[in-house]
């Protein structure tokens, strides 16, 4: 019998690939090695910039800069997270910000802007809420994982190593933050820092029913020249992806297995609205609707130049 095929892969230790990890659900000809746990931003920009793995969780704004600026990466439609966004902006209490509009002009903080929560929230508020995202004085913790050309008209200030954007914020040196988490001061009850959409919740629940996307965060990329000599990957990957999954969604119609107190209730209610599988992989047409609107969405923030089609993006499974 011929060796399997050893592959190094990076993602985050969701309940989706447990199977994968655990060797309850085998990959066909595949040895999958996982790497250790890192941090998101480490791991895009190792994956970006040094092709340090072989199959990758990746953040879908790296991908998508990477892969206009020529870098030999390609994904499978497997789509490891997502989120719902409106509630990761933030405001300064007493800033008199009260709704999008008011952030014309406004210094806004994020650690850079090509993290995918923030092409997300910054599209839907130009979209939806009269919020060019060039209206903004953006100022970024960090460089971003891959360096782009931004438009002369999209203004950009990179913090000094060391600072902190929610610092600066709760300091009143900026007037809001964009970012992936909650800020520990707000969950901590610090009065000043406050959610630009208090009621985020029912405005992610109500894009929803009117959009039908679940925003797509993350790809799973794979660099070319493995796809290109072992073609037959993709389907044993994305076989054993489907599988894992399945066993996870199985694990948690058993209510009793979380021990959130209202676990049971919220897992009833979400069914509902979002149906037995809000976390669908392939190019079905609402994960094509998805990946168009983020791409769009990216070109309009001037993070790549034009808009790519997903034949471009995406390996045929």
């Amino acid at each position: 019998m011929s060796a399997k095929l050893k592959l190094k892969i990076a993602c985050d230790p969701f309940e989706f690939v447990r199977g994968m990890r655990d060797g309850s659900v085998s990959v066909d000809g595949i040895d999958l090695i996982f790497q250790p746990e890192m941090s998101n931003a480490k791991r895009h920009r190792a994956m970006v910039r040094e092709m340090a793995f072989d199959v990758c969780e990746l953040n879908i704004g790296s991908y998508l800069i990477a892969k206009d600026q020529g870098v030999p990466l390609t994904a499978i439609p497997v789509f490891l997270f997502r989120k719902f966004r409106h509630g990761n902006i933030f405001v300064r209490s007493g800033s008199g910000i009260r709704a999008p509009a008011d952030l014309i002009g406004r210094r806004v903080g994020c650690p850079t802007l090509q993290p995918a929560s923030n092409i997300w929230l910054h599209g839907i508020l130009e979209s939806e809420h009269a919020l060019p995202h060039r209206s903004i004085h953006w100022v970024a913790e960090r460089e971003e994982d891959l360096p782009f050309k931004a438009p002369s008209n999209l203004k950009i200030e990179r913090l000094a190593p060391g600072q902190s954007a929610l610092d600066l914020l709760l300091a009143g040196e900026i007037d809001a933050l964009s970012c992936p988490q909650t800020p520990a001061p707000l969950i901590d009850g610090d009065d000043r820092i406050a959610r630009l959409f208090p009621d985020y919740l029912q405005r992610e629940r109500d894009y929803y029913r009117r959009t039908g996307l679940f925003p797509i965060m993350h790809v799973t990329a794979l660099p070319n020249e493995l796809v290109k000599r072992e073609p037959w990957i993709v389907g044993s990957l994305i076989a054993a992806f489907e599988q894992s999954k399945a066993m996870a969604l199985a694990h948690f119609a058993n209510t009793r297995v979380a021990t959130l107190a209202w676990f049971g209730a919220q897992w009833e209610d979400e069914h509902r609205l979002l149906g037995a599988d809000p976390w669908p992989y392939g190019l079905g047409e609402t994960n094509r609707r998805n990946l168009q609107t983020v791409v769009r969405y990216a070109c309009q923030q001037g993070l790549v130049q034009r808009e790519m089609s997903l034949d471009e993006l995406f390996t045929p499974g």
